[in-house]
């Protein structure tokens, strides 16, 4: 791959991305509801800001359970199903580029439009909490890197959807069914299967740990307490099995899921050939 390529193919793909009023909708969305989820946990805590942090946290890891795979799995499915209905994919593969600084560059231009449209939201919380004189910043630090991962895992699989539809507003559909799945159902599967199997709290983890929801939500509760008793059974379970490994072991995961998604939609797009 050339790489001259691959940027301004990236660079294309960015401008687009930039220009979708959906994206900006959410990154909006999510910035304000950050910085007011900041300055309500900071002045409920009194003016010695003691615990504000904490609240405000946990607040945030809810948010971003839904506004991350929202942002991700929209901009990801849009990517190429919308070039493919318009014909503009067929037009680029054309041109002397290859699949792969196609993809690719398209993939980098979407991911740093969600990582342009994320830092809009963690900026906002962050000068929140800066500004009231509260927070943590290691532990701030550490949350947000966990939601790049979690961000980059769900373009993945924005991106498997495009690959697999020919229309933008399949695709559009597709992922927010996978949204839901993602967000709702899966709590309540998990809820029922609890209910109807019982499983011990091994297993229950290992049910947890195929949604990267899942992952993610428990990465962000470990940095932000460095403990998971607030889990119940499955967080002392996970504690006490893979103790300090553990956030290794959940941003093993969540790049598992990075590779996996992106590497599939690769396979799935170059088999295409036409895109």
């Amino acid at each position: 791959m050339e790489l001259t390529l691959l940027w301004t193919i990236a660079q294309r793909e960015l401008r687009e991305a930039l220009r979708n009023k959906w994206l900006w909708f959410y990154a909006v969305g999510f910035a304000g509801l950050a910085f007011a989820l900041s300055q309500a946990g900071l002045a409920s805590a009194g003016y010695s800001g003691l615990g504000g942090f904490g609240r405000t946290a946990a607040s945030l890891v809810n948010a971003l359970l839904l506004f991350v795979p929202l942002i991700g799995l929209s901009v990801g499915a849009g990517t190429l199903a919308a070039d493919r209905e318009r014909g503009t994919l067929i037009y680029l593969l054309a041109q002397p580029v290859s699949l792969a600084e196609v993809f690719f560059g398209k993939a980098l231009g979407a991911a740093l439009a969600v990582v342009a449209s994320l830092g809009l939201g963690f900026g906002a919380a962050g000068f929140g909490l800066t500004s009231s004189g509260g927070g943590n910043a290691g532990a701030y630090l550490s949350l947000a890197g966990y939601t790049l991962l979690f961000a980059l895992a769900s373009l993945g699989l924005g991106f498997v959807i495009s690959v697999l539809t020919s229309k933008g507003s399949t695709a559009s559909g597709g992922a927010l069914l996978l949204w839901l799945v993602l967000v709702f159902l899966g709590d309540l599967g998990l809820i029922g299967a609890t209910l109807a199997l019982r499983p011990t709290p091994a297993v229950l983890f290992g049910m947890l740990l195929i949604n990267p929801l899942q992952v993610f939500k428990l990465a962000a509760i470990y940095s932000l307490r460095a403990t998971l008793d607030a889990l119940g059974p499955v967080g002392q379970y996970a504690a006490h099995r893979f103790g300090e490994a553990l956030p290794l072991l959940l941003m093993g995961l969540l790049l598992g899921w990075i590779i996996v998604s992106f590497g599939s939609a690769f396979a799935v797009f170059a088999r295409r050939g036409d895109g």
